[in-house]
């Protein structure tokens, strides 16, 4: 009886090999998963300046109030951290913040047309004064008016699209004159602002918002994210909310406040920046 040579064995092996590699091949494809390629978006349509001007006086007549929950990221000179805010906006003029943790709120902050208030529940402190810029912004992170304030939480560019300066060029408006400018841009398969930005008379960009991810409520299309950047002050905040709710009807104590017992008042102005 012949015994097989050791050789043998060898070229069996190499004349399998290719068919095993194969298999191998076959099961590995067979088992991953090919992502479709991803659809090329739509062009942005050219829109008319009357469309856009138009969409935006009717916006702001259709959004009047705000409440929801949003995740917010600051990012400044001193550091960035984020938290969660509830929030409440009834326009022009009025609003109130809450800053939340899992232990309650350690922030309150109202604003009316008479004064803003933030009460520091933990600490005990009751800061109060006038409701002006600098004032807000000591608390918002935004240098602008109230009113300007409430237009940009509720998606809204703080401009007056009744104004008769307003020029086109292609999806952007332009409006101002030396002192300030206003630019809007409109890159969106929507008549709706994607962005906004504020010029100084010496072109330098003071306050900018984006404005993405809308979605359809009763009063129109809303953007879930915005974007707020003060540029002189090196500041951002990033916004997202969380199931808005548009137009309810809101107490007005809720943008008041009362001084509790056994607290510290404290002028704002002695708040630092």
């Amino acid at each position: 009886m012949t015994g097989s040579s050791p050789l043998s064995g060898v070229v069996r092996c190499r004349q399998f090999a290719p068919v095993i590699f194969a298999t191998l091949l076959v099961a590995l494809f067979g088992c991953t998963t090919v992502a479709p390629p991803t659809a090329p978006k739509p062009p942005v349509p050219h829109w008319e300046s009357s469309i856009l001007l138009e969409s935006l006086k009717q916006r702001n007549e259709k959004f009047n109030s705000l409440r929801a929950l949003a995740q917010v990221d600051y990012d400044g000179q001193e550091g960035k951290h984020g938290f969660q805010e509830a929030v409440i906006v009834q326009r022009p003029d009025r609003l109130r913040l809450e800053t939340l943790s899992l232990l309650g709120a350690i922030l309150i902050f109202t604003a009316n047309d008479r004064q803003i208030i933030g009460y520091h529940p933990r600490d005990g402190i009751f800061v109060h004064g006038q409701p002006t810029p600098d004032n807000l912004r000591r608390y918002t992170q935004i240098p602008l008016e109230l009113k300007e304030i409430t237009m940009l939480l509720m998606g809204l560019p703080p401009v007056d699209a009744s104004a008769t300066t307003w020029q086109q060029e292609g999806n952007t408006l332009i409006s101002g004159d030396e002192r300030q400018r206003e630019v809007l841009t409109f890159e969106s398969q929507q008549p709706v602002p994607t962005k906004w930005q504020r010029f100084s008379g010496d072109g330098t960009v003071e306050f900018s918002a984006e404005f993405s991810d809308y979605i359809a409520g009763p009063p129109g299309l809303f953007p879930q994210a915005i974007n707020l950047e003060a540029h002189l002050q090196k500041k951002k905040l990033q916004i997202r909310y969380k199931e808005p709710e548009f137009n309810a009807t809101i107490p007005s104590e809720l943008f008041f406040q009362q001084i509790p017992a056994h607290v510290k008042e404290v002028p704002i102005e002695a708040v630092g920046d």
